[in-house]
């Protein structure tokens, strides 16, 4: 199903990043022109990717750290928090591709938008067919990938099964999400309300101790101490992150 969502109050059924849910969008325009905002979604809903479209870094920070997304258009000119700090805002807790167009072409923008973070620049105005290419180029490498591994745990993405310290282990479709999730973030911590946004979705009647629930699951399964756990951390305050 296709998605176009252009407010936060609107936003509903997303993709996970991983399992194929109904929750995490596949790309976040921030992009305050209207008009061109609207001409890119249509472009890349045609390509068959789930789009959320918001006006403002604000906007973008709140819907980013509530759901998720695969990847990140983000204008520099914005009517609130510039583009330049929005991308650092969203590099403090996530490694998703970050894609900057802008018609500040200067060399001390582009060289403070890779500072902070952003995976490429480009100039405005664009060749759409360019843009869509980098994009599908960042899809392909990044998330075509059938499994996922990291110390002694193996998930296979495309059946769904996981291996633990070379043992097969049944994990339930939400658990199986929220550790990929995890484990596709290896080493960086993840918000409490972005992992239930990502699994759960905004539209869930879940509360957000089912996250808590999952991660003890979680913990019992990978055979860590709650109290001393070795692979899924509680960053108190904060939320989770696999080591």
């Amino acid at each position: 199903m296709i998605l176009i969502v252009n407010e936060i109050s609107n936003a509903v059924n997303y993709k996970t990043i991983l399992a194929g849910g109904d929750f995490m969008t596949d790309i976040l325009i921030v992009e305050d022109d209207k008009e061109l905002a609207d001409l890119l979604t249509d472009f890349l809903r045609e390509e068959g990717y789930v789009v959320s479209s918001v006006n403002s870094g604000e906007r973008a920070i709140h819907l980013f750290e509530r759901y998720g997304a695969r990847l990140v258009v983000l204008d520099i000119n914005l009517p609130d928090v510039n583009g330049f700090a929005v991308c650092s805002k969203l590099r403090e807790n996530a490694d998703t591709p970050i894609l900057i167009v802008s018609s500040r072409t200067g060399k001390e923008d582009k060289l403070n938008g890779f500072g902070l973070g952003a995976d490429d620049y480009i100039e405005k105005p664009y060749d759409i067919d360019i843009l869509i290419a980098k994009i599908k180029g960042i899809f392909k490498r990044r998330y075509q990938r059938d499994t996922l591994s990291a110390d002694g745990v193996t998930l296979n993405l495309a059946d769904k099964t996981a291996v633990i310290d070379g043992k097969p282990v049944e994990l339930p479709a939400k658990e199986f999400e929220l550790l990929a999730l995890l484990i596709g973030n290896q080493g960086k911590t993840l918000k409490k309300e972005y992992l239930f946004g990502a699994v759960w979705g905004s539209d869930s009647n879940s509360e957000l101790q089912t996250l808590h629930v999952h991660i003890n699951r979680l913990r019992q399964k990978l055979g860590d101490d709650p109290k001393n756990a070795k692979r899924l951390l509680t960053v108190w305050g904060v939320g989770y992150k696999f080591v």
